[in-house]
């Protein structure tokens, strides 16, 4: 192996560590906390965590096993078996952000009648239709043998091997990535652009009323009236510093890869295989970032798994002190012996 194919080999086992790590722990804070559990936007989550997770053991080992033997892992059946799923669990999480931002969209911009228009039911319809949309496409490459080992990108995926499908698969995969990987970035940008507008109009609202209040306070100390400056820059900067952040990662992560599965299907440019491994790696990325831009770094699941670490510490420590209340019971028949 090369010390490129070394180190694409670390990253791919960093990226399987940390995605099956932090959306275990995003679905710990799910099954412990009521809260979270009440919450509609908490079922896109946890099948966007089923995905990454499903990601993280299925097609990102075989990644691993293709960088490492420069072959196929395994036999026909389970490559196919991988390939499908990859494709599945990649679109099913592009959808599953599209309906996060469709959620977020209601909540901000018809508040009042969010909870009429977001019920549980209306979610598992927007799941639904995610699944059924996510399974359509590698039923059809199934069914056309268009699913194996691509040595580009050294994992099991969509690959058409007969020179003679080479024009059906290329309008497939054009239908596959505008009705996955731009669908979703279409619903992401006008999603999240409407709730930005939303968010600098309340936030002028609230400048407004800070600097009437701010002319009135004649007397106010001017570290007091500089803190409230400050918090109005921080303000109008939250709402930007998030959606880009959504929109900015999604687009991070994905691009690249589509970009490449687009490229390769002409024959006239070359693609590096170096290049196919890395753009497959920032599309598992994404399984790493989901549950910090999503959940983790949010303040209810910081609490939770804050909850959760403060229990099993202290679990361990009435544990640890029961422990030693015994042993020293155990040695006072002896000393007084």
């Amino acid at each position: 192996m090369s010390i490129w194919e070394l180190l694409l080999a670390f990253v791919v086992v960093v990226l399987m560590l940390v995605a099956l790590l932090a959306n275990v722990l995003v679905l710990m804070c799910f099954l412990y906390s009521a809260d979270i559990r009440k919450q509609v936007p908490g079922l896109f989550i946890l099948n966007l965590t089923f995905c990454n997770l499903l990601m993280a053991v299925s097609s990102m080992p075989l990644t691993l096993a293709g960088i490492i033997y420069k072959s196929q892992p395994g036999g026909d059946q389970v490559c196919h078996v991988v390939g499908f799923l990859e494709t599945f669990l990649t679109t099913n999480s592009m959808l599953s952000m599209a309906a996060l931002s469709i959620d977020r969209w209601i909540a901000v911009v018809f508040p009042l009648s969010y909870h009429s228009k977001m019920r549980f039911r209306d979610a598992a319809l927007i799941l639904g239709y995610t699944w059924l949309h996510s399974a359509s496409f590698p039923i059809v490459a199934a069914s056309l043998s268009w699913v194996g080992f691509h040595h580009l990108y050294a994992s099991c995926t969509l690959y058409n091997k007969r020179p003679e499908d080479r024009t059906q698969f290329v309008i497939f995969t054009g239908v596959f990535h505008a009705l996955s990987f731009l669908l979703s970035l279409v619903v992401l940008c006008f999603t999240y652009l409407k709730v930005l507008k939303v968010a600098r109009f309340h936030c002028k609202r609230i400048d407004v009323i800070t600097m009437q209040t701010l002319v009135l306070l004649v007397d106010i100390h001017p570290s007091v009236r500089e803190r409230c400056l400050e918090e109005q820059r921080r303000r109008r900067q939250r709402a930007t510093k998030k959606i880009s952040t959504f929109i900015g990662t999604f687009i991070l992560c994905f691009a690249p890869y589509v970009i490449t599965r687009l490229v390769e299907l002409s024959s006239v440019v070359h693609i590096n295989s170096h290049w196919g491994i890395i753009s497959k790696c920032l599309a598992y990325s994404k399984a790493v970032s989901d549950p910090f831009v999503y959940s983790l770094l949010r303040h209810q699941y910081k609490k939770t798994w804050k909850d959760i670490l403060n229990k099993i510490l202290k679990r361990s420590s009435i544990n640890s002190s029961a422990l030693a209340g015994e042993s020293r019971s155990r040695n006072l028949p002896q000393l007084n012996e």
